[in-house]
């Protein structure tokens, strides 16, 4: 009887020790920089029961994306009491950045919680990373929106994978992308003017493709279809 409980004991104490949130909430799923504006900002809201030591950056997405010395995140790193809200400001610095089409950074914020008095010896307080998307959109995209632009995707069959080329100037981040019906997995985006290549659960030579794209709320779109 001892040997079927130890393992169950365990596991507990184990999920106990390693249980963690995510304590400072970035108040968004993305963040959309107005290229007319000199900044922009998202709001962060601490929901532990402790300060939080709050560290901010941004690293590109992708190959195609400006340094991030093109954007400053600022402030850097405060302190963030418990249940306290505070504001972290983009700003461009005058590197130039591409006005033709978006850039796409991400921004990451770690909340490093404080050590309580009170807490159990026995647990263990972790720094989580959280992150969401940045995207630049320069002025001459402020009129049109990725979502009317999205049927003009061209997706191909290579083996069993699916590709997907777009001649638009923005990022389509995908809610869902589905081939004959199925459900493609770990779909995520297409940068302008590049391509992307995702893997099929199986092997088709052709079929109907249909795909949903995030706005920038972060809610998926209307759905879109092809063949290929």
């Amino acid at each position: 009887m001892k040997l079927l409980w130890m393992p169950i004991l365990f596991s507990l104490y184990i999920t106990t020790i390693f249980q963690a949130n995510a304590s400072v909430v970035i108040g968004g799923t993305r963040v959309i920089f107005d290229g007319s504006k000199k900044e922009t900002s998202v709001s962060l809201e601490n929901k532990d029961n402790v300060a939080n030591l709050v560290q901010s950056w941004i690293t590109p997405a992708d190959a195609d994306t400006p340094s991030k010395d093109a954007i400053i995140i600022t402030p850097p790193l405060f302190r963030l009491d418990a249940g306290d809200k505070n504001v972290l400001r983009i700003v461009r610095s005058g590197t130039p950045m591409p006005e033709d089409r978006e850039s796409m950074y991400w921004l990451n914020v770690k909340g490093i919680p404080s050590v309580n008095k009170n807490t159990s010896s026995n647990s263990l307080q972790i720094a989580i990373n959280s992150r969401v998307k940045l995207i630049y959109r320069p002025v001459s995209l402020k009129e049109t929106m990725p979502e009317s632009l999205t049927q003009q995707l061209v997706w191909g069959k290579s083996g069993n994978r699916i590709t997907v080329n777009n001649p638009t100037p923005y990022y389509m981040n995908f809610a869902q992308i589905k081939v004959n019906g199925r459900a493609v997995p770990d779909v995520t985006y297409v940068a302008p003017r590049s391509q992307a290549i995702f893997q099929l659960h199986q092997n088709t030579d052709s079929g109907k493709v249909s795909w949903r794209i995030l706005n920038d709320y972060g809610m998926a779109g209307a759905e879109h279809s092809a063949t290929f």
